[in-house]
Parts: C-alpha cells; structure tokens; sequence
C-alpha cells in the first residue's frame, strides 16, 4: 500500500487505512533524532520492566486474568518496539505514488531505533458539525474517533481497559490482607 491508500472493510466506518507514525500516539513527536533515539530506547526499557514484571506474576501466581491483561500490554508494546527498530533498516519510504520496497539495495529509510511505526485501522464512527452555541467549536467540524492506530496498540489499550475494569477482582487477595491488618490492629 501507499502512504494514506484506503480499503473499506466495513463502509466508510472501518477501513485499512496505511499510515506511518514517527512518534508517540497520534504522531507526536519531540527532539528530532535524538528525541526518536529516547523514545525508541524509554519503549525498550519499558518492555523489559514489563517482561520482568509478567516473569515475576507468573512465579509468584498472582490472577491469571491480570497476568493475561499484563501480556496483552507485553505483546503490543513488543510489537510497537520491533516496527520502530526495524522497519526504517529492512523497508524503503513509502510515499503517496510508491510503495515500500523490503530490504532495498540501498538500505532503508533510517537507521537502527529510529524507524516509524505501521498504523493501519481506522473507524471515523461519527462525523458531523458542532453547534453554533457550543463556545470554541461552534460550527466545526467533528469526527468522532480520529486516531488510526494498530493491532499492538489495540492490545495496549485493551489490556488497560480490562485491568482498570477487573482491578477489584485481580486484588481481592490484597484488599482482604488489609482488612485483616487493619482489624488486628484495632483489636490490639
């Protein structure tokens, strides 16, 4: 595909939609090379943190729910990590006419840690005009859920949602533990 070449999948509110991401989410980005160069060693750091962390809920058997939730989040940050080292060193730059060419003669776009990430699905749910009387944004337009993101961030994200969700659940252990401490304490 081509830089911002579409596919429809469901109508037009859900689409393949090929796009480039240099930065953090919805393409932010700061300090140029250097600041890639942080953001892409920071990602790696993180994902150790996690995978030692994972490694350590395993051994210990906290809830397989949450251990499951924490490797949902595991498996996408690895995901955005691997796009972001490697895919500048093995791809050429896709441009709005031409597409990626793997392993170029040449080499790639960039070198090793500061490559793009790939987002590709897109779900524009609502667009519409807000209101002459809503302050700031009266009579602009809207759409609703603008980010295109990716199948790793989607793991993020639903990794997130669901420990945010279940939280109760995934620290019963620890929230009786206190319970009890507390009321010993009082006894006492």
């Amino acid at each position: 595909m081509t830089i911002g070449q579409n596919f429809n999948v469901i109508g037009d509110k859900f689409l393949i939609h090929f796009i480039e991401n240099p930065g953090m989410a919805y393409g932010m980005e700061f300090g140029g090379d250097y600041g890639k160069l942080f953001l892409s060693v920071f990602r790696i750091i993180a994902v150790i943190g996690i995978g030692y962390g994972l490694h350590y809920m395993i051994k210990h058997k906290y809830n397989r729910g949450f251990i499951l939730n924490v490797s949902l989040i595991f498996a996408g940050a690895l995901g955005n990590i691997i796009d972001s080292v490697f895919y500048g060193v093995i791809f050429s730059e896709s441009t709005p006419y031409q597409t990626a060419t793997l392993f170029p003669e040449g080499g790639g776009y960039a070198s090793f840690l500061h490559g793009k990430v790939v987002d590709m699905l897109y779900a524009p749910l609502i667009e519409g005009t807000f209101p002459s009387w809503v302050p700031i944004w009266g009579n602009d337009d809207f759409l609703f859920f603008r980010p295109v993101f990716n199948v790793a961030d989607s793991a993020i994200t639903v990794g997130v949602f669901l420990i945010l969700i279940f939280q109760q659940r995934y620290f019963k252990e620890e929230h009786v533990d206190k319970s009890n401490v507390n009321s010993e304490i009082i006894e006492d």
